[in-house]
């Protein structure tokens, strides 16, 4: 595998806080030059991307996000805010305390809200796996395939740890067709993003391996 086609697995991410228009403008411009997948970043800054790449890069952003607790209208209405400023693909966080709560129909009834907004537009479901037991991360397998939602998701990079090796492997184990799997959150090699993609990554949520590509010394972080 070439450092391109880790590239081009890459949404290249940027979701701190402190992010300014131009910190969103740069990371547009090395998504452009390095082809990465996307760039996802927060969604108020989504029409302003999207206005400023066109159709040279796509753009994710987040809902619900990072803690995943907000209502199914909010979260509907964030998906569609988003898209209607131009987002290509939206990144969900899953209510975990329901999912805890053995709440799994009204998880299922809100990833179907959220896919039905988005029709051919990619969702994608964050569970943060590092809150859940393995139990858990296979009834999320098993709900976003129910779901019709496009990606299963590690992390959102804002919790206290992100992807690893054996989740990866776990949804691959037991996601159903058509579901892809994006890791996200710690990824800082070029190795371990070849390696998330031999277990069956799809896409890596990162900013890191631009910044490998680009020489840079990656700080902490997402």
């Amino acid at each position: 595998m070439t450092l391109q086609d880790v590239l081009a697995k890459c949404d290249h991410t940027l979701l701190t806080q402190t992010a300014t228009w131009d910190d969103i403008r740069a990371i547009c411009d090395d998504g452009i030059r390095y082809q990465t997948a996307s760039v996802c970043i927060p969604a108020a800054y989504v029409k302003q991307a999207k206005e400023y790449v066109g159709d040279k890069l796509a753009i994710c952003t987040v809902i619900g996000f990072p803690n995943g607790y907000s209502t199914t209208a909010t979260k509907v209405f964030e998906c569609r805010d988003a898209l209607e400023n131009g987002a290509d693909e939206i990144d969900t966080v899953i209510n975990i305390g329901f999912l805890k709560s053995g709440r799994y129909d009204e998880i299922l009834d809100e990833l179907k809200a959220l896919k039905a907004v988005c029709g051919d537009k990619i969702l994608k479901v964050i569970i943060e796996t590092c809150l859940l037991t393995d139990d858990e991360k296979i009834k999320m397998c098993e709900l976003v395939t129910a779901s019709g939602a496009d990606y299963i998701k590690t992390s959102t990079g804002f919790s206290t740890a992100g992807a690893t090796f054996d989740d990866v492997k776990l949804f691959a184990e037991h996601i159903g067709e058509g579901v892809r799997i994006k890791a996200a959150g710690g990824i800082s090699s070029i190795a371990d993003a070849e390696q998330f993609v031999a277990l069956g990554a799809d896409r890596l949520g990162t900013s890191r391996i631009v910044k490998i590509a680009k020489n840079e010394n990656a700080p902490s972080g997402y």
